[in-house]
């Protein structure tokens, strides 16, 4: 069916640009909070962006990161539920995957509390996190789709 699968090409290339803005701007908010922290005398942060949060401070730049973060945590969310919606037919794994986000959130938080910044389980919170920020599982819905039995070849 064209729609079904015009809409699977149109929810890897939204997500795909919006892993490419949320690189952008996590890039370029980190070189801009890393630039006030230390107090250095240039920001590497592209001049766009630094017009975009001109006047805000370190604290604020923080709170702007981790509502960012959520948003695209959100966005990916309900890309993959849509996406599994198209692959599958119908909702049935919705719950699944709302499960499997609020499981890999809740085990990144929980490394993150337990040994935050520069440590083993921090980095792989970070990862945690950028996983649910990115395409990623859109991916394995994807692949997942693929491993159905009796599935036609299409």
């Amino acid at each position: 069916m064209m729609g079904r699968r015009t809409g699977i090409v149109v929810i890897f290339a939204v997500a795909v640009l919006l892993g490419a803005l949320r690189e952008f701007l996590f890039l370029n908010l980190n070189y801009q909070l890393d630039f006030l922290a230390n107090h250095r005398r240039v920001s590497y942060a592209h001049s766009l962006f630094r017009g975009w949060v001109a006047g805000m401070d370190h604290g604020q730049l923080l709170v702007l990161k981790w509502a960012l973060a959520l948003l695209f945590v959100l966005a990916m969310l309900v890309l993959a539920i849509l996406l599994a919606r198209l692959l599958f037919g119908d909702h049935r794994y919705r719950k699944a995957i709302i499960t499997g986000f609020g499981a890999i959130g809740g085990t990144a938080l929980l490394l993150y509390l337990v040994a935050p910044g520069r440590t083993v389980p921090g980095a792989i919170a970070v990862k945690l996190l950028h996983t649910l920020q990115y395409p990623v599982v859109l991916f394995f819905i994807w692949a997942g789709s693929l491993l159905r039995p009796g599935r036609s070849q299409e």
